[in-house]
């Protein structure tokens, strides 16, 4: 007969803390066998002892002879050759340029475009999309850079200005995205600034690789992208963080604008320099020509 009261329930309580407290006892085998089995298998190298012969055979090119080390004076100095050679082609250092410093604004504003989309329509009011809009700036920022090959434009001449046409229209778009306040647009603007990034950024790489030999294209995309980061790393703690002027959302891409329109001047100014110079020389013979006595 069971008792009813406190010592009843306390004895309950007992015995099925006792009936738990025996589960892992039972259970430890299985997860225990499996851990053994895995290191076994994951230790366990039946071609180790022939890899070695069978490296070294005769028609692998390799020996056990260990190559010197070499010279870091000379690593370096070649490497700084290397990166004079690359860097005194004009074409190069302008698509490099650009190629950096549009970088850096573009991680700026991928960064925080979530902040900036948080006040103007917070979440906890209204459902998002910011996910879907990420996804819908990807495709369409890849059908844009599938387009591109189709496009017929002689880079080495207007190359510059195009990229001064397209950066104004970046600064556009973020300032827009800045100013308006409508969410909507904001995602609008987001999407036409990622697919113009992502078109001249596909061009930017294209070109660069045109005025390289394969063996230098880690070197000079690794400097253009050390840049990029360093500019980004240097901007964020300028306008970002606490440090620095701790701007507000608004401001930041406010000033992220002016960064792209900054751009856009820098290389209208330049392109324009470009094809003045290069007409100049096209007219020159023509009318040295002309001057020459029959």
């Amino acid at each position: 007969m069971v008792v009813p009261g406190p010592v009843s329930r306390r004895a309950a309580a007992a015995t099925m803390l006792l009936r738990t407290a025996r589960v892992p006892r039972e259970c430890w085998f299985l997860p225990t066998a499996l851990l053994c089995a895995y290191g076994f298998f994951a230790s366990l190298r039946p071609s180790e002892p022939f890899l070695t012969p069978y490296l070294l055979g005769p028609d692998k090119n390799l020996t056990e002879r260990e190559e010197s080390k070499p010279d870091r004076l000379l690593v370096l100095k070649v490497l700084w050759n290397d990166f004079l050679v690359c860097y005194s082609s004009r074409p190069l250092l302008c698509w490099s340029v650009w190629w950096a410093l549009s970088t850096c604004g573009y991680f700026q504003v991928v960064n925080y475009a979530q902040g900036l989309w948080e006040q103007v329509m917070p979440s906890r009011h209204a459902a998002i999309y910011n996910g879907g809009v990420e996804a819908v700036s990807t495709l369409l920022g890849a059908v844009a850079v599938f387009a591109v090959g189709y496009i017929k434009i002689s880079w080495s001449t207007w190359g510059e200005l195009t990229l001064s046409l397209f950066s104004l229209l970046i600064a556009a778009a973020v300032y827009i995205m800045d100013t308006v306040g409508n969410i909507w647009v904001c995602y609008a603007s987001y999407v036409v600034f990622r697919i113009i990034y992502m078109l001249l950024i596909t061009i930017a790489t294209f070109q660069i690789a045109a005025n390289l030999s394969m063996e230098r294209y880690a070197l000079v995309f690794g400097v253009n992208t050390f840049i990029a980061l360093a500019l980004q790393t240097l901007l964020t703690l300028i306008v970002v963080d606490a440090s620095g002027l701790g701007l507000e959302i608004t401001t930041q891409f406010f000033i992220y604008a002016g960064y792209f329109a900054l751009i856009a001047v820098v290389f209208l100014a330049n392109g324009t320099v470009s094809i003045m110079k290069k007409y100049r020389k096209q007219e020159d013979p023509q009318s040295s020509s002309q001057e020459t006595p029959s």
